[in-house]
């Protein structure tokens, strides 16, 4: 009768919209029964539309009169002192990712809990006896599983309750006896307890790095917010101050044109003036010559000469003669004028534009340094960082002649016809190069004949002074390797350094701005490496090159040479 009542239980007495035991049970005209406020509470809720039936819906004109069913109450209070239990929702059974009570027949129930001992899980219900009966009460019960089967094991077909440390894994007790024999074997528990103490000193480890890293990430965001902070004041200030350069440049453009056109209104009243007197001084010429023609006409002799002395002699003007016409420029020198200040403005932003460039990217937030970068290995490797190397004319001394579009310079007995700049080395045999160098770059310089410093210097490196000013490697701003015919010095601050290495005519020359490297290389069938500098370049490079000869300024760093070239940049 118990079962039948679980049966009935299961599919009369439950209210379809709550899935608990029907209370205060109704019928509505369709048949179904529900809780009288369940039914209520679910036509509330569809107000607007025609009440319906949540099972067969089943629709009604209007709301029906709901009458406690005073029998079906009375007979479910009568099963439920009968041990009628409520009915199990839908999500109570077993579905296809769940663990399903191994004890329940027909539509399985979800199991709460899996028995280690008895290699089973169960429901609620099934699983009453493990906390009711002494006889379950040293079984272990753990989280529902669908992998007990694996602590079976497969040989002997008893529970897996020893380790084997030899073989790393769990085994039976009669695995020591044969397949384990002589093995290092310990309890699973007792393995467990070892393991569970690594563990917890993993743990302590993770949560100590937990810890580092959300402080770091904490560092981080604030590095963001200090960022985007940054970034956007200089943005505006960067705004501002160009507007006003701008606006400095429209208002010189609105001085010249203003100067201009008020030269231009002067010259040409001036001008007009002297044609106006000039006009009125050919109107009178013409009036006193028709008088004379007039005199000259009459037949009268007595007439003519009574009249002629009149006539007062004519005398030339005596202005006449300093007008005259010659070939005038007017205002093209202001345009001549206003085009070398247009040169001189593009010069000052490419040689400071670099540094504004540079500036910008070498923001750098990072916490910890990163990585070096590898140096190539091979000339190969190398020739990926190639870059094209011109001489800037504005730099040459003018004992040194450029030519090969400013690739090649040759250095010469007679000064050349440079124009004067503040660039330009006075007392060294030197030359810069155009390009400023950040970032990685290699470029290889070809030496003729002679001594010649290879070279990397500042931008802001003197121009006028002696050796320790000017000339490269005896400063802070430059370094150089110097190449004699049988060996090599590198020279920085003025300190030398002695090189041993083959002797080639062919010089490479390795930058990485960033990691502050700089190499010099011999190269001929293969590349050998003459010296590494490694520092922190605060300014982007220039290369350069120093020629000698027996003319050079001061002495030679070693022996006097004959007029030669310096170097070709490959």
């Amino acid at each position: 009768m118990a079962q039948k009542g679980d049966q009935l239980d299961q599919e009369t007495f439950s209210c379809s919209i709550c899935l608990e035991v029907l209370k205060d049970p109704v019928a509505i005209p369709c048949g179904h029964s529900y809780c009288m406020n369940c039914i209520k509470s679910y036509w509330d809720e569809g107000e607007k539309k025609l009440p319906s039936c949540p099972q067969c819906r089943e629709t009604f004109t209007t709301k029906p009169a709901l009458v406690k069913n005073t029998m079906l109450a009375a007979l479910v209070e009568q099963l439920k002192k009968t041990g009628l239990q409520a009915a199990p929702a839908d999500h109570c059974y077993a579905g296809p990712e769940d663990v399903a009570c191994d004890v329940c027949s027909g539509r399985k129930l979800k199991a709460i809990k899996s028995c280690l001992v008895c290699l089973a899980s169960y429901c609620e219900k099934h699983l009453r006896p493990h906390h009711d009966s002494s006889t379950f009460k040293k079984h272990k019960l753990v989280d529902p599983s669908k992998n007990l089967q694996d602590n079976i094991c497969p040989r002997h077909g008893e529970v897996m309750k020893m380790f084997c440390r030899t073989d790393q894994k769990c085994i039976c007790y009669l695995c020591p006896v044969d397949e384990h024999k002589g093995h290092d074997t310990v309890s699973a528990a007792a393995e467990r307890t070892e393991r569970q103490r690594e563990m917890e000193v993993s743990r302590q480890q993770i949560q100590q790095e937990i810890q580092v890293r959300e402080k770091d990430v904490k560092l981080l965001q604030q590095e963001v917010e200090a960022i985007n902070q940054s970034a956007d004041e200089t943005v505006e200030d960067s705004e501002e101050i160009f507007t006003e350069l701008i606006s400095l440049l429209q208002k010189r453009s609105s001085d010249v044109k203003q100067q201009i056109r008020s030269q231009q209104e002067t010259e040409v009243r001036r001008v007009g003036e002297l044609e106006e007197k000039l006009q009125q001084e050919i109107t009178d010429l013409k009036r006193r010559d028709a008088e004379m023609k007039q005199l000259s006409d009459t037949e009268d002799h007595n007439q003519f000469l009574h009249s002629c002395p009149s006539l007062s002699p004519f005398r030339p003007l005596t202005h006449s003669s300093s007008i005259s016409i010659r070939p005038l420029r007017y205002f093209q020198d202001v345009t001549a004028a206003v085009s070398e200040v247009r040169g001189q403005l593009q010069d000052i932003l490419r040689d400071m534009w670099t540094n504004v460039s540079l500036a910008v990217t070498e923001v750098d937030v990072l916490l910890s340094e990163p990585e070096p970068e590898p140096e190539p290995t091979s000339r190969a490797g190398f020739l990926k960082y190639s870059c094209e190397i011109t001489l800037d004319p504005n730099t040459v001394n003018t004992k040194l002649l450029l030519s090969e579009e400013n690739r090649k310079v040759t250095l010469m007995k007679e000064h050349q016809s440079y124009s004067s700049h503040p660039d330009r080395f006075t007392r060294m045999f030197q030359v810069l190069s155009r390009e400023s160098l950040t970032g990685r770059h290699y470029w290889e310089v070809e030496k003729t004949a002679g001594e010649v410093d290879v070279a990397v210097s500042y931008k802001n490196i003197s121009r006028s002074g002696g050796w320790k000013e000017s000339g490269f490697g005896y400063n802070d701003k430059s370094w150089s390797l110097y190449c004699y015919s049988d060996s090599y010095e590198f020279f920085h601050n003025n300190i030398t350094t002695s090189i041993s290495g083959p002797q080639s005519s062919r010089i490479g020359v390795y930058l990485n701005h960033r990691a502050g490297v700089l190499s010099f290389y011999s190269v001929s069938g293969t590349m050998t490496l003459l010296h590494r500098v490694q520092t922190s370049f605060t300014q982007p490079l220039h290369a350069g090159v120093w020629v000698y000869s027996e003319f050079s300024p001061g002495e030679s760093r070693r022996t006097s040479q004959t007029l030669m070239d310096g170097g070709t940049f490959l």
